[in-house]
C-alpha cells in the first residue's frame, strides 16, 4: 500500500532548488517517488509507509527551504 503526502514549498526560484528539495526528500525512509513543481511549490511525495509532517518539513528545511 502507497502512502502520498502533499505540502507547498516556499522559496524555490529555479531548477537547482528543486533538485535540491527532491534529493533531501528522496532520502527519507520508504520514499518511492517526489515529484516537486516550481512554478507552483507543490510537492508530492509517495512513500510505501505513512510520512510525519515533521519528517518531510524537516528534510525541506535540511535542503534551504520552509514547508509551508
Amino acid at each position: 500500500m502507497s502512502h502520498t503526502f502533499t505540502g507547498t514549498v516556499s522559496g524555490m526560484t529555479c531548477g537547482h532548488c528543486v533538485a535540491s528539495v527532491t534529493e533531501e526528500l528522496q532520502e527519507l525512509p520508504g520514499v518511492t517517488a517526489v515529484d516537486v513543481t516550481l512554478e507552483t511549490g507543490s510537492v508530492t511525495v509517495t512513500s510505501d509507509q505513512p510520512l510525519d509532517r515533521e519528517a518531510v518539513s524537516a528534510a525541506v528545511d535540511e535542503a534551504g527551504y520552509q514547508l509551508v
